[in-house]
């Protein structure tokens, strides 16, 4: 497809469907060729070809065994066929064993022939054992034969998993009758079905070689976490194994770090206790008011600590294994079997976020290290700009070309802007010639392409009067902004459009929904949920991530290292999303109004992961689509409670190994059998390590079709595709026409009408921070997530370095915060009785409730101002048991700080950054936030949605020293102002008074101080670079600081209603 034509526009309601600029619409990417051939019977690898032969390990009866597993058999189990128990007879290539000399018809084979292979290269073998209670089957290629290929039993070797039914396992009960199904047996005097696959026989073996392998191999549990953390003994271990083991681990923060940070947690709370015991039991008479008002802030301090400290409780880090990715799903000369992605990109205003920027986004998007086919990367234009139309058009014809050079030479980033902006010196190591010639070249080319998007900016600038036309002359249908048509384009992935290489590429497409003047298209969640059915009709890979148009793929193998949590067979089947850090580019190294949140992303985030996993923060995120149709965690069974039989019934102190009358493992025994189970789960998790097979969803087909209706709306294609819990698209012969047509229908405005979209499936609304939400339903649900923090930053962004636009970031998330405690989704009241756990609850609870500590904030920031003016405070005459209380908790918070730094790697200026913006954002954006949330809740006040502007390319820095009004400044600096002018009178009062008055006085400037010292960062925003403050903020400040110091001495509350008290000073004044 030529990467200017065929773009599809309509409405499903209105009927229309007009295709733009192409003659007709022929094609789609197919899904991944199906596999053909024979797999090993153990390992599920598929077996090798040898001399264009299938490789057979057993003379006798052919049984599937791969050359690895042949080879580990002979070597470390009993050299016997599993199928028709006869000895290996040794191969030409490999080593002896013991035995071997033995063998009176030993020929080394110089070729491995056996029997006629079919078409497909494999051999025909089969048993079907059935019985009154089911049928359990066990097969491998039967089209030799004809038939339908029964399904290969699952081997769980008595572990549970809830994902496989009962009469799926491989194990043969006694009384049922075996059946064969029409076997071809190599020895006819054998009978396959008496000692074949599934016996007995067969499950007595595998018992032994299972707890063999346990010494050998990592034992790992339910969830993936490793119980040794030691090396293997065996260092000679064949490579297939290496391709069982975890695909990632959890890493606990040591204990010397982690033990004495609970500690000081513990004395933390004692010593608080304490504190408040001092405080309510010593009230102040002469300033009684300031005594209450400073003790609720600090009760309400406090309760906000705890909420923010407990989820930090049990900090982990994880570590992933590439190349054990590599190994189990990328086999040489086979297709890979890494699972497909769908990659969202979310666009609305070309002019605060620049074309450029997004472009370099999409090309960092194309160029990730995974395979071409399997990476489809959709670009949602909300604002149906044809300016972002035709950046992506120029976009996908430069992709063309930088594609394969990042390939070629695997460099890093791969967005162009960030890689040729790198200051480092890339001929300073030995560099091949071509090298150095195509990066040149590339530059060039892309310097061209930097020209024709900017002057395509520039003629947007000004739109004109009768709407933009496209090239053919046909108008742009998106003119309208609120009322418009559907509109998607395929740039790339299909017609055999391919790289300048010959080479494919991986889709791309360009979608912008319906929109409609009297329709609530519900902002960013609404187009995210767009973009979920138009890529599960045109693509439906069974994993999603989304990135914000300024979030380019710092780290081309980040898609591998989400895989590596979410395909591992073990642990990977509850993990509803692996979110990354944020990371950010173009941000001054003071990082002054911390753009960077290294404390959220580096201590917080970490914490939570130790309990249910990290929560959404909206982009960089790798979604399971499964999670995000709204589906419960897959739950595990436990294992039956354990007794004893030395104490009564009733009574459990029995903690010794004992054995019942019929022999069967008591108490300790079984914890060893539960230990040999999660090893065998971790060796022998054959039938999902390649295939993925979980079998079908039983929860979708037990709904019946209006519920599923009513669900998921009303697209047919859209339901079928919703109930393949692997993805990929049916190979059912339908034209690419109809599937747009159908994409199409399904971005129509009306069509979440009556669904559970926005409400139980797809991203959740009902806040502008619909991430929140949207990861919160899903912890609800029993799900978990995973926080996955790579060696090279997987995204970097484009933060807002100005102050002004910092501070409406802020103001957003806020509000979506207060907006969602004011609804029926507040974590405080919603999700008991789910799968979401205690601590996992209390973050929730505090990332809804922290704008409420913005009026206990800004009252606490007025008190030194207050008292300094007045000679009043908030204590009494400090004893020495009040000295020692406020010291040890001055020091405890100190500690707490610099421990929580020490395991989360962060530096003192980042964090002490942090702690400044917290109380500059909690002055401002958060109260603002509150009362704006008040009304839209309460009065049904909306407020507009703000597009934080994303920084250019004009210069480093250019934007830290702009200027914005904006009222969110007014009340930081009158806080800023205030603290100032009582600082100044506090120290006159002292120097007038004498040398008595500077005891009481040290008390006030220490808390008048520590206000400034917060709120400096935001003073030097104010003056700018020119070192001056706007005119505009000086007088409003004046004003209002003005008019606070005259109220309060018209009504201060510490002088006497009878007037002032006259003392006899004992000196004659006349």
């Amino acid at each position: 497809m030529a990467p200017g034509g065929k773009l599809v526009a309509g409405s499903h309601n209105r009927n229309e469907f007009v295709v733009i600029n192409a003659d007709d619409i022929r094609t789609r990417v197919n899904s991944v060729q199906e596999l053909s051939g024979e797999t090993c019977q153990i390992c599920d690898d598929a077996v090798e070809i040898v001399d264009s032969e299938l490789f057979v390990a057993c003379n006798e009866c052919a049984f599937p065994v791969c050359r690895a597993c042949y080879e580990y058999e002979r070597r470390e189990g009993n050299q016997v066929c599993p199928q028709c128990k006869t000895r290996y007879k040794r191969i030409r290539g490999s080593p002896r064993v013991e035995g071997d000399e033995e063998e009176d018809d030993f020929d080394e084979l110089d070729e491995l022939e056996f029997g006629k292979l079919d078409s497909n290269g494999s051999r025909a073998f089969g048993t079907t054992v059935s019985g009154n209670d089911g049928q359990i089957r066990a097969a491998g290629s039967l089209a030799h034969f004809g038939l339908d290929c029964p399904l290969i039993p699952l081997l769980t070797y008595g572990g549970e998993n809830a994902d496989i039914s009962s009469v799926e396992h491989a194990l043969v009960i006694t009384g049922y009758e075996v059946v064969s199904a029409q076997p071809r047996p190599m020895a006819p005097e054998k009978d396959i079905a008496v000692y074949g696959y599934g016996s007995v026989a067969w499950k007595d073996k595998m018992e032994e070689w299972k707890k063999r392998q346990s010494d050998k191999l990592q034992v790992v549990n339910n969830e993936g976490q490793s119980s040794g953390g030691g090396e293997l003994d065996d260092t000679d271990l064949p490579m297939m194994d290496e391709g069982r083991q975890p695909l990632s681990r959890k890493i606990p923060i040591s204990s010397s770090k982690i033990s004495p940070y609970r500690l000081i947690i513990i004395l933390r709370l004692v010593v608080l206790g304490f504190f408040f015991q001092y405080r309510l039991l010593n009230p102040v008479h002469d300033a009684y008011a300031l005594w209450l008002i400073s003790v609720i802030c600090e009760i309400w301090f406090a309760l906000s600590w705890i909420l923010d400290q407990f989820p930090k409780w049990c900090p982990v880090e994880r570590e992933t294994y590439l190349d054990r990715l590599s190994l189990r799903y990328e086999k040489e000369g086979h297709p890979s079997k890494l699972a497909d992605i769908d990659i969202f990109v979310s666009t609305v205003d070309p002019m605060k976020e620049p074309p450029l920027i997004t472009a370099n986004t999409v090309l960092s998007i194309l160029s990730v290290d995974y395979p071409v086919g399997k990476v489809s990367c959709y670009v949602s234009d909300d604002g149906a700009a044809m300016l972002t139309f035709e950046a992506l058009s120029e976009t996908s014809e430069f992709a063309r070309k930088w594609v394969p050079f990042c390939k070629r030479f695997n460099i890093e980033p791969r967005a162009p802007e960030w890689y040729f902006s790198q200051k480092i010196d890339y001929l300073k190591n030995s560099v091949h010639q071509s090298f150095v010639t195509e990066r040149r070249k590339i530059k060039r080319e892309y310097a061209e392409f930097k020209v024709r998007i900017n002057s395509l900016v520039s003629m947007a600038q000004k739109a004109p009067e009768d709407g933009w036309t496209m090239q053919d002359g046909t108008p742009w249908p998106g003119n309208k902004v609120q009322d418009h048509p559907g509109m998607i384009q395929v740039f790339l992935g299909s017609d055999g459009i391919g790289d300048i290489d010959g080479n494919e590429l991986p889709r791309l497409v360009y979608v912008s929904r319906e929109k409609r003047p009297s329709f609530d298209h519900h902002k960013k969640a609404g187009a995210m949920n767009a973009l979920v059915r138009v890529s599960a009709i045109l693509s439906n890979a069974p994993y999603i991530l989304n990135v914000d148009c300024d979030h380019y793929i710092n780290n081309s193998k980040a898609l591998r290292e989400a895989m590596c949590f979410l395909m591992d067979p073990i642990s990977g089947t509850n993990i509803c999303y692996v979110q990354f850090p944020q990371r950010f580019d173009g941000i001054d190294r003071h990082d002054r109004y911390s753009n960077r949140n290294v404390v959220f992303f580096d201590i917080n985030m970490k914490g939570l992961d130790g309990l249910q996993g990290p929560i959404y923060v909206g982009t960089g995120c790798v979604f399971r689509r499964k999670a995000l149709y709204g589906n419960n965690a897959p739950v595990t069974k436990k294992p039956p409670g354990k007794a004893c039989n030395c104490f009564p019934k009733w009574c459990c102190l029995c903690c010794g190994t004992r054995k019942n009358k019929k022999g069967r493992i008591i108490k300790g025994d079984k914890k060893k059998k539960m230990k040999q189970r999660d090893a065998s789960k971790q060796i022998h998790a054959l039938e999902t390590i390649e295939e993925g097979i979980e079998g079908e969803n039983t929860e979708f087909l037990k709904q019946s079709h209006e519920k599923l209706l009513k669900k998921f709306g009303q697209s047919l294609d859209f339901i079928n595709m919703s109930q393949l819990d692997d993805g990929g698209i049916p190979q059912v012969g339908e034209s690419a026409t109809n599937l747009l047509r159908e994409a199409i229908h399904v971005v129509s405005c009306s069509y979440e009408d009556k669904t559970e979209w926005g409400k139980e499936v797809g991203w959740i609304y009902g806040s502008v921070t619909e991430d929140i939400l949207t990861g919160f339903k899903m912890h609800c649900h029993g799900w978990r997530s995973v926080y996955c923090m790579p060696k090279r930053s997987a995204f970097k962004g484009s933060a807002p370095i100005n102050l002004s636009d910092r501070l409406h970031q802020v103001l957003r998330w806020a509000l979506g915060s207060v907006e969602i405690f004011l609804s029926k989704h507040c974590p405080i009241w919603y999700g008991y009785g789910g799968g979401l756990k205690w601590l996992e609850r209390f973050s929730y609870i505090n990332s809804v409730l922290y704008p409420l500590t913005s009026i206990p904030l800004l009252v606490y920031c007025t008190l030194p101002a207050v008292c300094l003016l007045t000679g009043k405070f908030i204590v009494p005459e400090i004893s020495n048991y009040a000295s020692i209380l406020f010291m040890a908790l001055f020091m405890l918070i100190a500690a707490t700080s610099i421990l929580e730094m020490q395991w989360g790697g962060v530096g003192i200026d980042d964090w002490w950054r942090n702690e400044q913006f917290w109380v500059i954002g909690g002055v401002s954006s958060h109260l603002f936030a509150l009362f704006q949330g008040l009304l839209k809740v309460l009065a049904g006040v909306n407020t507009n949605f703000t597009v934080t502007s994303k920084g250019g390319d004009d210069g480093a820095f250019s934007e830290l020293y702009l200027f914005k009004w904006t009222s969110l400044l007014i009340p930081p600096t009158t806080l800023l102002i205030l603290n100032v002018v009582g600082v100044v009178v506090g120290i006159s009062n002292a120097i007038n008074n004498g040398y008595d008055s500077w005891g009481p006085l040290f008390g006030r400037l220490f808390f008048a101080i520590w206000v400034i010292m917060h709120l400096y960062p935001f003073l030097k925003g104010l003056l700018g670079k020119q070192d001056r403050m706007p005119t505009i903020i000086l007088v409003w400040s004046i004003l209002l600081s003005s008019i606070l110091t005259l109220l309060w001495v018209r009504i201060n509350p510490f002088v006497s209603r009878d007037g002032p008290v006259l003392e006899i000073c004992g000196l004659n004044c006349d």
